[in-house]
């Protein structure tokens, strides 16, 4: 019958405490999971203190599936600086450089202005309508360390849709099936 049929016959001879152990332990380690996430985010200050570079802007710093570790300080940014912001409109966040600072007299508080190192012009582009800088608000955190190219397994599940399922799928039916 090969590998599906003995697989569906190792499910049916499953008990069911088995059952329950294997998806009390599938809970705990997606809990374990957010747990580590939630406190990554208490740590770094950061309400995303990872990202994976998705396009080629910040080349040659940066390459398409670096993971950024991201932290963020009340230390003044400076130029030079790289930064993860979002931007009012977009849902996924830009990595790129600081290049111009701009303190407000009247607040104190201050702008920045951004860039890829890879593009050719500033990033008002990218910005939303009519915004010449951003905020502080928009900042996410400022790279404080990488990992070269081990991103590249969210860029390829964020791609092909259909890898991701047959990964879950893959995680599930091993889960299911071992006889812990």
């Amino acid at each position: 019958m090969g590998w599906i049929g003995e697989t569906m016959d190792s499910i049916k001879s499953l008990q069911i405490h088995q059952v329950l152990t294997q998806a009390i332990s599938l809970g705990m380690m997606v809990t374990s999971a957010l747990i580590i996430w939630k406190a990554l985010m208490c740590i770094t200050g950061s309400e995303s203190p990872v990202v994976v570079v998705i396009s080629k802007s910040m080349e040659p710093g940066f390459k398409r599936g670096d993971i950024l570790f991201l932290h963020m300080s009340k230390d003044p940014i400076r130029a030079g600086e790289i930064v993860v912001f979002n931007v009012d409109g977009r849902d996924i966040p830009i990595v790129h450089r600081v290049i111009k600072v701009h303190e407000r007299q009247d607040t104190g508080e201050v702008d920045v202005l951004t860039k890829g190192d890879n593009n050719d012009d500033d990033d008002r582009v990218l910005y939303a309508h009519r915004q010449l800088w951003l905020q502080q608000h928009h900042i996410m955190g400022r790279a404080v360390g990488f990992l070269p190219y081990v991103g590249w397994v969210t860029i390829i599940m964020t791609e092909k849709p259909i890898i991701k399922y047959i990964l879950i799928g893959a995680l599930g039916l091993l889960i299911t099936t071992s006889k812990d």
